[in-house]
């Protein structure tokens, strides 16, 4: 072997030793920088954490210590979370007024759940308790125009929307 052909055959191993000890930084790390990224409030941790990882595969020809990569994973993730905090801010500020947030496609799965427990808990409920939750919260009627429209008195109304309330959220703990 020629000595142009030992240094590039050594660049090579090193290569992929580096590759080798990234993936094993990115298996045994990544779903703790997800967490992170979450505890510290981003609405998208996997986004930050591979982020981070990606930061950290540019660098990773930098970084002397394989050790310190952890620490640099880190603190990346706590600069990204904050970054994205900020700008989430100062977006919402800068909203103008009207203007809805649009919900991911997560989120709608979520919201879509809540409601069918929510339907659910709501079929074990008495109908007279049933009736005055809808008429209260979905109708958004006012305590005389329910007791209109149940045929009770205002004083029954109000009875029966703290106990369907109390009977509602009893079932939806147990769920």
């Amino acid at each position: 072997m020629l000595v142009g052909e030992d240094d590039a055959v050594a660049a090579g191993a090193d290569s992929s030793d580096a590759e080798s000890t990234y993936r094993e930084i990115f298996h045994g790390h990544f779903s703790a920088m997800v967490r992170l990224a979450a505890m510290l409030g981003a609405d998208d941790p996997e986004d930050v954490a591979q982020e981070a990882f990606v930061r950290l595969h540019g660098r990773s020809r930098t970084l002397r210590d394989p050790h310190a990569s952890i620490g640099y994973l880190r603190t990346t993730v706590v600069n990204l979370t904050r970054s994205r905090l900020r700008h989430l801010a100062v977006v919402r500020r800068q909203r103008p007024d009207g203007a809805s947030d649009v919900a991911s496609p997560e989120h709608e799965v979520v919201r879509r759940e809540r409601a069918g427990e929510l339907t659910a808990a709501m079929a074990h409920l008495s109908s007279r308790h049933r009736e005055a939750l809808v008429l209260r919260y979905w109708l958004d009627l006012t305590e005389a125009e329910m007791a209109d429209a149940m045929g009770i008195s205002r004083g029954t109304v109000k009875s029966h929307v703290s106990r369907a309330l109390d009977a509602l959220s009893g079932l939806l703990e147990e769920t």
